[in-house]
């Protein structure tokens, strides 16, 4: 697809560049571009048609690894749809998942847990896959994009690869997502993934609150 853009994007003049489009629930839509135009970039849209509103997700590798961050980095704007009346809060960082606790069944055969510890980080391991016990706490952020519709991003510290799902915990239970990462001959790389949600429960702080 052709797209532009300026201001908090720099300028960006007809950039072409493959999509992704998933409908992950009525009126609600996950667009991924992986760039080929831009090397170690992806742009991800969110948007629901109910609310006229959207998520804009840019994600990027930095050209070498800092001590302490993740290597690829994110930056989150709220946006409109042009066509489309905006009712509702504008999207914004979310509080709803801290204490959450679900799994993702990704496929047959790979099964992940996660806890949202709080609005900067979450832990999680593998219960099944190449990854079967492995786990950790990693970099995250959460937007709530409309009613049970979340946008939810992480950024590991360990190997460089981040990612961006959209997840429908309303009745659907379904999620969608991409990973931007470095492979083992350090190219970027793009993947696609989705899966079925099964929350497992939730806590809630007495008093004190996490960040």
């Amino acid at each position: 697809m052709s797209w532009s853009a300026s201001g908090k994007w720099g300028d960006r003049d007809q950039a072409t560049d493959p999509y992704d489009a998933v409908r992950i629930r009525e009126g609600a839509w996950f667009l991924n571009l992986p760039l080929t135009s831009t090397a170690g970039e992806a742009v991800t849209i969110t948007w629901s048609e109910r609310t006229g509103r959207a998520i804009v997700v840019n994600s990027a590798i930095a050209a070498e690894k800092a001590e302490g961050e993740p290597q690829v980095r994110q930056r989150f704007n709220a946006a409109t749809v042009d066509g489309l009346n905006q009712v509702g809060p504008t999207p914004a960082k979310s509080r709803d998942l801290i204490g959450m606790r679900n799994i993702y069944r990704c496929s047959p055969n790979h099964l992940y847990e996660h806890v949202y510890m709080s609005t900067e980080r979450y832990a999680w391991q593998n219960l099944q896959g190449a990854q079967r016990g492995h786990g950790d706490m990693d970099m995250s952020t959460v937007w709530k994009l409309d009613e049970g519709l979340y946008i939810f991003c992480f950024r590991e510290f360990r190997i460089s690869v981040a990612s961006v799902w959209l997840h429908d915990l309303g009745y659907n239970l379904m999620t969608t997502g991409i990973f931007l990462g470095v492979n083992a001959a350090g190219e970027s790389e793009h993947k696609r993934a989705s899966g079925h949600v099964y929350p497992l429960g939730s806590i809630r702080y007495p008093d004190v609150q996490p960040v």
